[in-house]
């Protein structure tokens, strides 16, 4: 670990898939940065809820496709009991049809499985910092979901982020381009601790669950000039 103004926290990771191969793979990617590490791992997503009330992890990793109970139900159950803890799907290609209903339950971020080692570990980051992260896949696919979505819905967005201040506004414009808080607030000039209110305060008038929803309004109002940036961003 670094020290002084650059000193990193370590970031908890709870590792669910109910295939050990997959397991030990993100295991070995997710270790090569020394400031993470894997507290507990599980094979179905009761147990994985289970040992994140006992682990208290950073970021939760969950497979969609788990028995006992799916990654996405597991989800659901993180959120309401460890809200703390920021939830990442792993997928495989094809299953980002489930955006929508991972969304709902608060997840964010969306990771395909066969993506960049360094997509995996910049992925965990993001979340631990607040933010978010989807695979350019999944993120290509929302986009085109949003383009094809009614007018109306950008009329919508509008009245929602009408009703923040300019400043607001601001900051989620930046969080719908995938900045962290760390980077709006160097942006801003601002502390970082200013941005983490402003974030918070942003989500309740939304009234949505995460800042990847959040982002989601950003970019039907258009807040957001270009589409958000690749895996790995928050």
């Amino acid at each position: 670990m670094t020290t002084g103004f650059e000193e990193r926290t370590t970031v908890r990771v709870l590792l669910a898939d109910d295939e050990m191969i997959i397991r030990v793979g993100v295991r070995a990617i997710l270790t090569t940065d020394p400031d993470i590490e894997v507290v507990a791992e599980a094979s179905d997503g009761r147990q994985a809820v289970e040992l994140a009330r006992m682990h208290r992890p950073d970021v939760a990793l969950l497979d969609i496709r788990m028995p006992e109970m799916d990654g996405l139900t597991a989800a659901g159950e993180l959120r309401g009991t460890n809200p703390e803890t920021g939830v990442i799907m792993l997928t495989t290609f094809g299953e980002d049809k489930y955006i929508e209903r991972a969304l709902d339950q608060g997840v964010a971020g969306f990771l395909l499985k066969a993506s960049d080692p360094r997509e995996l570990i910049s992925g965990v980051r993001a979340v631990a910092d607040g933010g978010s992260c989807l695979s350019p896949l999944v993120a290509r696919r929302l986009m085109t979901d949003l383009r094809r979505a009614p007018a109306q819905r950008g009329g919508e967005a509008e009245g929602l982020t009408g009703l923040l201040t300019q400043r607001e506004r601001e900051v989620l414009g930046m969080l719908g381009a995938g900045l962290s808080n760390a980077q709006i607030a160097e942006r801003l000039h601002l502390v970082e601790g200013t941005i983490k209110t402003y974030v918070s305060a942003i989500l309740t008038r939304l009234g949505v669950r995460n800042r990847v929803q959040a982002a989601i309004i950003a970019y039907r109002a258009g807040l957001v000039e270009n589409d958000p940036p690749g895996p790995g961003s928050s």
